[in-house]
């Protein structure tokens, strides 16, 4: 027998989804990769092989007779891959904590008072975007300050809520609502919003307002932004708006938004999130620090939403 291959475990699982979906499109969609990019990943792997996993059809795609045979196989490699990352993270020394913080939140006064507490200890922090959250429950943080609804299912994991802050609408400066004190349900029920990638069906429903009194869904704009700065960016060119934290002032950085608040929605909280198996001290430790030291950051635009 000649040398095998080595095989790209990440070519193998976007093979596996595909293989589960039977459609490039919705497997894409999950993977959150463009289809072309897709499809030229799984001719790497094909190629690779030297065999036929995958063909399409007017209905969509199906296994070759190797694909097939390849597909359990492969299930076992990605479930593998999986379970030696967690259990290698589930070893880490007891005196070691990662601590994420998401977007433009802070986490500096309680990372500070648990270094000054616990000096022995190892206190990493790392910076995620929103909808890398699943980095908590796959064990790359130990500790996660963010925004509710979490864009992930919440089982498994403790929340503590540190705050309430309210939500506003973000508009160009040159929209009909950008003068407005405030705004109703009812004043933005038919303006476009902007449409994000990678997040949960509960984040997305409460972002964009639903369920609507008409359980119509709410209109989309024409873009899909995968990142915080693609949605203002969508936004600046006046193609959609969008619902955001109060306090997130990111859109400062950017000339010509508008923030306005938002009537009689409930507001989103600012929460530390951690495994709720965990039994780590000095995950304890930094949650009371979080409950004690990240209290709600004030500014004239959260106040006058309160």
């Amino acid at each position: 027998m000649g040398i095998l291959p080595d095989l790209d475990l990440r070519l193998v699982r976007y093979f596996t989804v595909i293989a589960e979906q039977l459609n490039f499109a919705r497997a894409a969609e999950e993977l959150r990769v463009a289809q072309p990019s897709l499809s030229r990943q799984i001719q790497r792997l094909e190629n690779t092989l030297g065999v036929r996993l995958l063909e399409r059809t007017t209905q969509g795609s199906r296994l070759t007779a190797a694909g097939a045979a390849f597909l359990p196989q492969a299930q076992q490699l990605v479930h593998g891959a999986q379970q030696a990352v967690l259990t290698a993270r589930a070893a880490a020394p007891a005196r070691t904590v990662t601590i994420g913080y998401a977007d433009d939140l802070i986490v500096t006064p309680a990372v500070r008072d648990l270094r000054r507490r616990r000096p022995d200890a190892h206190v990493r922090t790392r910076h995620l975007g929103s909808q890398d959250a699943g980095a908590l429950p796959d064990r790359q943080v130990d500790a996660l300050v963010i925004r509710t609804p979490l864009p992930i299912p919440a089982d498994g994991l403790a929340l503590a809520v540190l705050y309430d802050e309210p939500r506003v609408l973000l508009v160009p400066a040159s929209h009909r609502l950008a003068g407005k004190e405030s705004v109703t349900t009812a004043d933005i029920s038919a303006e476009p919003l902007v449409g994000c990638t990678g997040a949960g069906a509960d984040w997305t429903a409460f972002w964009r307002l639903e369920p609507r009194p008409d359980n119509d869904p709410a209109p989309l704009g024409p873009t899909l932004a995968d990142t915080y700065d693609d949605k203002l960016e969508a936004i600046a060119e006046g193609n959609a708006v969008a619902v955001v934290p109060a306090g997130d002032l990111r859109h400062t950085l950017r000339p010509g938004l508008v923030a306005v608040p938002v009537d009689e929605i409930e507001p989103c909280q600012v929460v530390v999130a951690t495994r709720a198996a965990d039994t780590s001290l000095l995950v304890a430790e930094f949650v009371e620090s979080a409950k004690k030291l990240l209290v709600r950051r004030t500014s004239p635009l959260a106040q006058s939403a309160s």
